[in-house]
């Protein structure tokens, strides 16, 4: 892990190929969260292609639209969410709709890694 940063609305771990985001319990991610999300990308991928891994460990919400301003992100190469509760991946299945980009479902965090390093080779 290259850097760990901590907000009052998530957790972020940033790897070289990757960053896995754990959302704090309740929160409901809308445009203001993606732009600080998006700016960490920024500065910390710059050019450099990058998979964003969501560890949704926590009951949250997502206002769709905001995939509308992460596919803008281009050295975003994917999105993955993991989680073993079918709620939560019923509602990813609905998120994939608004992302143009790869997005994957996994149920454990190891093998969103793997799909991450994958990417981004």
């Amino acid at each position: 892990m290259r850097e760990s940063l901590t907000y009052d609305f998530c957790q972020m771990s940033i790897f070289d190929k990757y960053v896995i985001v754990v959302v704090n319990e309740g929160v409901d991610l809308r445009l203001k969260q993606h732009d600080i999300l998006a700016k960490i990308a920024e500065s910390h991928f710059q050019n450099q292609p990058f998979v964003y891994i969501s560890n949704r460990i926590n009951s949250y919400s997502v206002d769709p639209k905001i995939y509308f301003e992460t596919v803008k992100i281009k050295n975003l190469q994917g999105l993955a969410i993991v989680s073993n509760n079918a709620k939560v991946i019923g509602n990813a299945q609905i998120e994939k709709l608004f992302f143009e980009k790869d997005f994957k479902i996994f149920r454990n965090i190891e093998d969103a890694i793997v799909w991450a390093e994958e990417m981004v080779k």
